[in-house]
């Protein structure tokens, strides 16, 4: 671990302070940079009447941080070309008698009702896969699709399905074979494996606790049924920030934290990507999920920019804050290790045809500089907005390039010349560009 000896006791100061002031019988935590472990800290105890401290290897069920993982499995069966987003539910699950898109359904504005119909919360009896569609007879669709942000866990537990019937297998040994082997996620586990955590219920007027129940998700099991620690999070929260070719490539998981719901619309604190909860602290914006579950409150958020995020797992089903602390620990480790600027190295000259492209250039009035970074052509609108004024682009044959990130995505650059083969003129997403100051 290489975090500062300062950062390390204002982790554990903020730690040691939650545990204390939100009575949490135990809680464990970490923070991390990319696949580092900067620090990590167990405070507590994990099993109340035994007297089991918690450790960083104690498990905890992490509830709807399940969530996450069931999104990378959709969206790798996207990139696989078995399902679009834009698929209704009925595709997969004809029996259904709801049809939302799987988009809507990742992005909780599917306006599904929020659970699965019945009183599993009272009763802990979750629905097998059977019942799970069956009950879609009798589910709401509370508002109109696309409409409202609304949490929806029945959504998720029909996404479940969905991966399961399109790998052919249940959703928790797909989600074995496709996601946790392949990053060696061996802590994180749809049923509790030693050493885990014993979920409580703290009493509100006195300091005494009450063992939660234990409820098994059954088929509804994609929502929120995985236990894990807070090592195995820091792994996966790594993957959600870079990728890993394995399992997601880095520009999909790119594209799950494009905001496709508002949750905060007044301070935009709070959004929803696909699949992904998205947090917004200061100047920093966080990827990641809560999650709960009886007897146990979680959280994962990692900032993509800088890869450094924290994780948040307790034994306490009410009253704590793991999303707040984990930002608070995340925001801190952040603010003391600012990224070192990258060093910079000589390149390879552009090819031939692309240095006739380079420099200054004129649309609407507007100046565009066109350059060649790290192997690609790019354009920079002179005075743009950040995160809107610069294209990259992709080759697709003679004078003929896409845009595949950033400013006009997915519109055409095409390279106009004169009989005698100078470059006469551009045209980006249909707009012509000249080498002199220009308007329409």
């Amino acid at each position: 671990m290489s975090a500062p000896e300062a950062l390390h006791e204002d982790l554990d100061r903020y730690v040691r302070a939650a545990q204390s002031e939100q009575r949490l019988p135990s809680v464990s935590a970490t923070v991390f940079r990319g696949d580092e472990l900067l620090w990590e800290e167990a405070l507590g105890l994990a099993d109340v009447e035994g007297k089991q401290e918690a450790t960083p290897d104690t498990q905890y069920r992490i509830g709807s941080i399940t969530k996450t993982f069931t999104a990378v499995c959709v969206l790798q069966l996207r990139d696989a070309g078995e399902l679009s987003l834009d698929d209704p539910l009925t595709r997969f699950v004809p029996e259904s008698a709801q049809a939302p898109t799987l988009g809507r359904m990742l992005a909780h504005s599917s306006g599904l009702q929020r659970e699965p119909p019945g009183e599993i919360w009272e009763t802990m009896q979750a629905p097998s896969r059977e019942e799970l569609v069956a009950g879609t007879a009798d589910a709401e669709q509370v508002l109109d699709p696309g409409s409202w942000w609304h949490y929806s866990n029945l959504a998720f537990a029909l996404l479940g399905e969905v991966v399961a019937r399109v790998v052919g297998t249940t959703w928790e040994e797909a989600l074995q074979e496709r996601v946790l082997d392949p990053l060696g996620l061996a802590r994180t586990t749809p049923a509790a494996e030693r050493p885990a955590a014993t979920g409580y219920f703290v009493e509100p007027y006195s300091d005494a606790v009450r063992v939660e129940r234990d409820p098994d998700l059954g088929g509804a099991g994609a929502l929120g049924k995985l236990w894990s620690t807070p090592r195995d999070l820091a792994r996966w929260g790594a993957f959600l920030a870079a990728g890993d070719e394995r399992v997601l490539a880095a520009a999909t998981l790119e594209e799950m934290a494009h905001v496709r719901a508002m949750v905060d619309h007044e301070r935009w604190t709070l959004a929803w990507g696909s699949g992904l909860e998205l947090y917004r602290r200061g100047e920093h914006v966080f990827v990641g999920h809560g999650g709960a579950m009886p007897g146990h409150l979680a959280a994962l958020v990692v900032n993509r920019k800088t890869a450094i995020g924290a994780a948040v797992l307790t034994n306490s089903g009410a009253g704590g804050t793991p999303e707040k602390l984990a930002l608070d620990l995340a925001t801190a480790a952040i603010e003391a290790l600012p990224a070192p600027a990258d060093a910079w190295s000589p390149e390879d000259a552009p090819p031939a045809d692309a240095q006739l492209l380079l420099g200054r250039w004129w649309v609407e009035g507007q100046e565009v500089v066109l350059s060649w970074r790290k192997g690609r052509l790019e354009a920079k609108l002179v005075g743009g907005v950040p995160g809107r004024d610069t294209s990259f682009f992709e080759r697709l044959g003679d004078d003929l390039f896409r845009s595949v990130e950033g400013r006009e995505r997915g519109e055409l650059l095409r390279v106009v010349r004169a009989a005698d083969g100078s470059v006469e003129k551009l045209y980006f997403a249909t707009y012509p560009l000249h080498r002199r100051p220009s308007t329409f």
